[in-house]
C-alpha cells in the first residue's frame, strides 16, 4: 500500500498522460519517445558491429570513486561522515552488471547509503528484475546509520514499497534528520523532477531551516533552487555521465532540461557543492564509451 495515495494518483496520471512535468513546465512526451526510439534503433544497429562488444565491456568496467567534499556549515560531529552514493543501477537492462557491482561494493563500510533513483530500467520488466539484483549488489555493504532513497524517472510508484523491503527509507518531497554526537544534518529528498515535478518538490526545498542540509534528487535540475534554499550538498544522477561520450568524456546528450553544467562529477552552485553520479548501469543502448560507470564513497568535510 502506497502511503500517499494523492501523490501516487498524480504520478500515475502523468505516466498515462500527454506531457512530462519538469521545473521548466510541461513538455510533450512524444519528443522523448522519438529520441528513445532513435537510441533503440542505434543500439540494434550497433549489435552488428565490433563496437558493440567493446561497448558492453566498457559498461561492465565499473569504478569506485572516493571523494572528500567540503560542506558549508557541516557540524563538527559529521566531519568524516561517509556516504555511499549509488544511482541509476538499471540492473534489469544488463544483468551481468550485478556480479560486477557486488564485487565492487563488497566490504565497504559507510555511515549512510544514499540511492538517487532509477533502480528500474524498462517499464515492461517486472520490479523483481531490477530490485533483486540491487539487493545482491549491496549485500556486502555495511551501513552504520541509515539507508535513504529517492525515486527516478524510470521508477514506478510501486518502487517505493520495493525499496522499503530492502531497508530503505524513501523520501518523497520530504526531509529527515540525521543525528550524530548531539548535532544534526537535515536530508531533503525529492521525487523525480525530470518527469514528475510538482509544487511539492519546490516546497520541500524552500522549507526554512537552520540545519546544514543535504539534497537527494534524481537529476541536477533543481540545483539552482536547492542552492538558493540554502542546501550545502546536492547528490544526484540521471545523466549516466553521458554514457556514450566523445573522447575526453565530453558529453553529447545530458538528458537535462536545465542546470546542464551539473551533468557529471563534482560541481558548484553558489555555496553548494554537488556531485552527479555516472550511475552503475546503462540505458539503451546498453554500452558505454569514454565514460565509466560506478559508485562513489563520499567523505564529508567541514
Amino acid at each position: 500500500m502506497v502511503r500517499d495515495e494523492e501523490w501516487a494518483t498524480r504520478r500515475r496520471a502523468i505516466v498515462t498522460g500527454w506531457h512530462w512535468s519538469s521545473p521548466n513546465g510541461l513538455r510533450p512526451r512524444w519528443r522523448h519517445g522519438a529520441f528513445s526510439l532513435l537510441l533503440e534503433l542505434f543500439g540494434r544497429a550497433l549489435q552488428f558491429t565490433p563496437w558493440y562488444a567493446r561497448g558492453v565491456r566498457n559498461a561492465l568496467d565499473l569504478e569506485l570513486t572516493r571523494l572528500e567534499l567540503p560542506v558549508t556549515g557541516l557540524p563538527a560531529a559529521f566531519d568524516g561522515y561517509r556516504i555511499l552514493h549509488v544511482s541509476d543501477s538499471h540492473l534489469d537492462m544488463l544483468p551481468a552488471l550485478t556480479d560486477v557491482a557486488a564485487r565492487l561494493l563488497d566490504g565497504i563500510e559507510v555511515d549512510l547509503l544514499a540511492l538517487t533513483g532509477d533502480v528500474h530500467g524498462r517499464q515492461r520488466h517486472s520490479l523483481g528484475q531490477s530490485v533483486e539484483p540491487l539487493k545482491r549488489a549491496l549485500a556486502g555493504v555495511t551501513v552504520r546509520d541509515r539507508r535513504l532513497a529517492v525515486l527516478g524517472n524510470h521508477d514506478p510508484v510501486e518502487m517505493m514499497e520495493a525499496l522499503e523491503g530492502l531497508g530503505f527509507e524513501v523520501l518523497v518531497n520530504q526531509s529527515t534528520i540525521l543525528s550524530r554526537g548531539g548535532e544534526v544534518v537535515r536530508v531533503t529528498g525529492l521525487d523525480d523532477v525530470h518527469n514528475f515535478y510538482s509544487a511539492a518538490a519546490r516546497a520541500a526545498l524552500d522549507e526554512q531551516v537552520d540545519d546544514c542540509r543535504i539534497a537527494l534528487v534524481h537529476s541536477a535540475e533543481m540545483a539552482d533552487h536547492a542552492a538558493a534554499a540554502g542546501c550545502a550538498l546536492y547528490l544526484c544522477g540521471h545523466t549516466h555521465g553521458g554514457q556514450v561520450c566523445l573522447p575526453g568524456g565530453r558529453i553529447v546528450f545530458t538528458q537535462l532540461v536545465r542546470c546542464r553544467h551539473a551533468a557529471s562529477g563534482v560541481w558548484r552552485e553558489g555555496a553548494m557543492t554537488g556531485y552527479t553520479s555516472p550511475g552503475l548501469g546503462v540505458a539503451p543502448p546498453t554500452v558505454r564509451f569514454n565514460c565509466r560507470g560506478g559508485a562513489a564513497v563520499i567523505t564529508l568535510r567541514r
